[in-house]
């Protein structure tokens, strides 16, 4: 049996000891910057422990969030913390593949911190793995299948390494989706960027914004920008 593990937030607390990907960096930031001006509803792919999809609840007061995964494990553990939260009316887990989901419903907003590791060697197998890894489903698949499931002026929002800014860009064009918002993330000021923020949206476009965003100036020294973003979440800021 895992250990119980608790990520305690200021308004909520994540356990996240049974899904196979656990509270870090990149659901916090995707959390924390997406767009959620006007989300009634709003779609979590990959919920994992539903850290994303509870920081989506508590920055729309409106949105009524379905959140999605593969591992029953972690649909569990986010149906837990979904109920254990301030907005547990307002979440829904589901054991889902997204490539199967059928609804009639469409959202203002889906989000994803979707698997990355796309050239890597495969480690051998288990839960992270699929979690980590574009074999269960691709960006291309991840915006193919959210283009019939956006309301009108919906936008997708994704967090991915910089290094697939040249893929997400081609598969943007195939599947006819245009950035409106990206953000360079760097771990530390002056350093090369390692993460990418998206938001997408179906249409031709013009880009309305690109920024950088800087985590650290050294160690546990947080940048301004950084602590703007996340203080309403992060018990230290």
């Amino acid at each position: 049996m895992a250990r119980s593990r608790i990520f305690k937030f200021k308004q909520f607390q994540v356990e996240h000891s049974r899904a196979a990907m656990k509270v870090g960096t990149d659901a916090v930031l995707l959390g924390a910057w997406c767009n959620v001006q006007g989300v009634r509803r709003a779609l979590d792919v990959g919920t994992g422990c539903g850290v994303i999809a509870l920081m989506v609840a508590q920055r729309a007061s409106e949105a009524s969030i379905a959140a999605i995964d593969i591992d029953p494990e972690a649909v569990a553990e986010a149906a837990g913390n979904f109920a254990a939260s301030p907005w547990g009316s307002r979440l829904r887990a589901q054991l889902c593949d997204f490539k199967q989901l059928a609804t009639d419903e469409k959202y203002d907003l889906i989000v994803s911190n979707p698997p990355y590791f796309m050239n890597g060697v495969l480690p051998s197998g288990g839960s992270r793995t699929v979690a980590r890894h574009t074999t269960e489903l691709t960006y291309r698949q991840l915006l193919e299948g959210a283009k019939p499931l956006l309301a009108s002026g919906g936008r997708l929002a994704i967090v991915t390494p910089a290094d697939c800014e040249s893929q997400v860009t081609e598969d943007c064009a195939w599947c006819g989706y245009s950035p409106l918002r990206v953000t360079e993330v760097m771990p530390v000021a002056g350093a090369a960027p390692k993460r990418l923020l998206w938001e997408l949206v179906p249409r031709q476009c013009r880009l309305q914004e690109r920024t950088q965003l800087a985590i650290e100036h050294s160690p546990l020294d947080y940048t301004d920008e950084y602590r703007r973003l996340c203080r309403d979440f992060y018990l230290k800021f």
